[in-house]
């Protein structure tokens, strides 16, 4: 089975990952959506909610996984059985950072190959950041996010957390 690991913190998951995930589906058998853990990051979502979110907003694909993990990237390829990991790249300012990634994860396991998909042009501006900063700030977050994630947003930064 051609299996791809698409990891990422998914804090919160947007259209424009959602997106990748679709194109990544038309070229590989599973696609495993690997939702991390990312304490260093201070996610605003707790894990268990990014999964449940990045599962719902990802239902209407048949050959995607979501995982939560804690791990070395390179131990839940091992893992899943897959030695590809997709990443995205919404403009040239990512591509630094990304490459950066590759090439460590690349001297870590030898066997790893790092894939890049661009998201459709309308939806490059789109991050996480943003949407969790436009959602704590009150805007609505609706065009970017799957409705079940916009809800969770406002239903999260209104409660004690």
């Amino acid at each position: 089975m051609n299996t791809v690991v698409y990891p990422g913190t998914f804090d919160p998951i947007t259209n424009g990952h959602t997106d990748l995930v679709e194109r990544a589906c038309k070229i590989f058998d599973l696609v495993v959506v690997a939702v991390a853990e990312s304490p260093k990051k201070r996610p605003l979502l707790p894990l268990d909610l990014r999964v449940s979110l990045a599962e719902t907003a990802l239902s209407h694909l048949n050959n995607v996984k979501v995982v939560g993990f804690n791990c070395l990237l390179a131990d839940l390829l091992h893992q899943q059985q897959a030695n590809i990991i997709l990443r995205g790249l919404r403009a040239v300012s990512d591509f630094e950072y990304e490459f950066q990634l590759a090439n460590m994860n690349r001297k870590l396991s030898p066997d790893v190959e790092s894939l890049f998909l661009t998201p459709a042009e309308h939806l490059t501006y789109i991050s996480s950041t943003l949407i969790r900063e436009i959602a704590s700030l009150g805007g609505d977050v609706s065009k970017f996010v799957h409705p079940e994630v916009s809800q969770a947003l406002i239903t999260y930064l209104s409660s004690d957390q």
